[in-house]
């Protein structure tokens, strides 16, 4: 069985068991989330929704939090001597699928 659910922006496939970076949310490492913008089921039967299905939530765990790689920006503004370096990491927390109920 599988999902696709939206979460932090991002539509992402998941399925139990799986271990998944997601847009940090708030939690501490054991605390359980239920992620209930879900998408589609997939398995015996598809369900697509339209476009939620109804009732269906995806149960994770908190693992932990990490960020992503840096990612370096420059502006830029020609003849007027502007230049700027920027740098940016995304946090991130990684969640435990534990369960799909539709």
């Amino acid at each position: 069985m599988y999902a696709v659910v939206r979460t932090g922006g991002k539509q992402m496939r998941v399925s139990p068991g799986e271990v998944v970076d997601i847009e940090l949310v708030a939690g501490n490492p054991g605390d359980r989330l239920e992620l209930s913008e879900v998408l589609l089921v997939g398995g015996d039967a598809l369900k697509v929704g339209s476009p939620l299905v109804a009732g269906a939530k995806v149960i994770a765990t908190i693992e932990g939090e990490s960020k992503g790689p840096k990612i370096r920006g420059f502006k830029h503004k020609k003849r007027q001597r502007y230049r700027l370096n920027f740098g940016h990491r995304q946090h991130y927390t990684s969640v435990r699928i534990e369960s799909i109920e539709v």
